[in-house]
Parts: C-alpha cells; sequence; structure tokens
C-alpha cells in the first residue's frame, strides 16, 4: 500500500536533527516555520533575530538514474541536458528545489529550516523510488550551507572597520557595497552593510550561524555610527496616502 511504501522511504532517511536549542524538531513529515528565525544573545542583555533566507544540502541515492525517464515521468521538472546535466524538480510543500544528477547524488535549495530540508530530501527520494530509482540506503543528508540575515538597528562605520580588522575584512565600495568579514571560527562570511544589515553565510548548522553573529556583535558596536543623518541616494520611506 501506499502507506507503507512511505513507511519504507521514511526509514531509508536518517532522522531530522534537532533545532540549534536542543529542542525535538516537529512533526518530521509535515512541513514547519519553526527554526527559520533563530534568536542570538547580543551579549548586552538583550537578543537578536537572524531570519533564514536559504538552506543548501546535499543527498545521494546510491543508485544510477534515468534522468530521462524521470523529466518524462515525473512533474514539475525541467531537463534540458545541452544547458544543464541534471533534472530540476520542484516541490510545494515545503516549497524547495532540486538538482538530481545520473549519479544518484541530490542538490536540495530553497528551504528556510533545516526540518524543511530534510524533508524535502525525503519526499524527493519517494518520488524517485516511486518511478523505479530505490535508494540503496541512507541518503547521507548534509546541510551544506545556510544564508541568514539580521537587522543590527544601527548605521555602522565600515571604513573604521575595515581599517581596525584589515586581516579578516575587505571593504571596496566601488565594487561592492558591503564589508566582506571572513571569520575563523565558526568558519563563516558576514556582508555587513552600512545602514546596519548584516547576511551571513557558510554556516552549516543553526549554531554556526548564532555563534557568528554573537562573535560579530561586539565589533559592529564599537564601530557604531553616531549622530548618523541620511546619505544622499537613500531610498526615502513613503507615508502610505
Amino acid at each position: 500500500t501506499m502507506a507503507s511504501n512511505i513507511g519504507a522511504a521514511a526509514a531509508a532517511v536518517p532522522e531530522i536533527p534537532e533545532n540549534a536549542d536542543g529542542q525535538n524538531a516537529p512533526n518530521q513529515h509535515v512541513p514547519s516555520l519553526a527554526g527559520s528565525v533563530l534568536e542570538c544573545p547580543d551579549g548586552f542583555g538583550g537578543s537578536l533575530l537572524i531570519r533564514l533566507q536559504n538552506m543548501s544540502s546535499t543527498a545521494n541515492l546510491g543508485v544510477r538514474l534515468d534522468l530521462k525517464q524521470i523529466a518524462l515521468r515525473c512533474r514539475n521538472t525541467e531537463f534540458n541536458p545541452r544547458r544543464f546535466a541534471a533534472v530540476i524538480m520542484r516541490l510545494r510543500e515545503p516549497r524547495a528545489t532540486a538538482l538530481i544528477f545520473s549519479s544518484g547524488r541530490m542538490v536540495v535549495t530553497g528551504t528556510k529550516s533545516t526540518h524543511n530540508s530534510a524533508l524535502a530530501t525525503r519526499k524527493f527520494a519517494y518520488i524517485l523510488e516511486r518511478v523505479g530509482f530505490q535508494p540503496a540506503g541512507m541518503l547521507d543528508f548534509k546541510v551544506q550551507n545556510i544564508v541568514g540575515t539580521v537587522d543590527v538597528g544601527f548605521p555602522i562605520r565600515l571604513e573604521g572597520l575595515v581599517f581596525a580588522h584589515p586581516t579578516f575584512s575587505s571593504y571596496e565600495p566601488e565594487l561592492f557595497p558591503g564589508l566582506i568579514y571572513r571569520l575563523v571560527q565558526p568558519r563563516v562570511v558576514l556582508l555587513i552593510f552600512v545602514s546596519g544589515k548584516v547576511v551571513i553565510t557558510g554556516a552549516k548548522t543553526e549554531a554556526q550561524l548564532i555563534e557568528g553573529l554573537r562573535k560579530m556583535y561586539p565589533v559592529l558596536v564599537e564601530f557604531r555610527k553616531e549622530n548618523a543623518t541620511s546619505v544622499p541616494g537613500d531610498v526615502p520611506t513613503i507615508a502610505a496616502a
């Protein structure tokens, strides 16, 4: 029956990991918004909210795949071997995109939590199983990159920051408006903008995102821009008519 098939497919996939705070993940068969926003202590008695924007993960079915058959028999797929040697498959729930290669490897992007990424991977594996490609065993699910954004709430003197931390940062406003700061531990990259918006990328776990921001926040406070006035070219806030 279909229920037993779903159970067999789920058994071949590792359990969804715990959240960064150690709590068990939500029901592993249902998409969840939990985990898409992380709370990070700022070291000054307050907290910052990191919003997860994208997550990339990989899996391996352990079996060779016939991409032409998959493209013909599965819905929501694209396959143009002259342009790219993988089938592009999309899910609605959770919203995710998979790149499926003939080697059996799969890259899943577009989710905003580890829970939804693992769930999407399981669903893609089940779809492939239904068209005749049984996974050889465990899927070897791994999160490869998490992208998060945060607004620290104050403008930052990027020139002063790059001057004080030249080893870890680079800032060339003619090429890119943000300062690029590379932390060694955890190994994450922060794109810091004068407005106080920060993009954190390169993390493999939610805990690394939180730790990277926790280490960086005191430095951002040190280079807080005082008495900031609006800069020509800034987008003004438009009041509702």
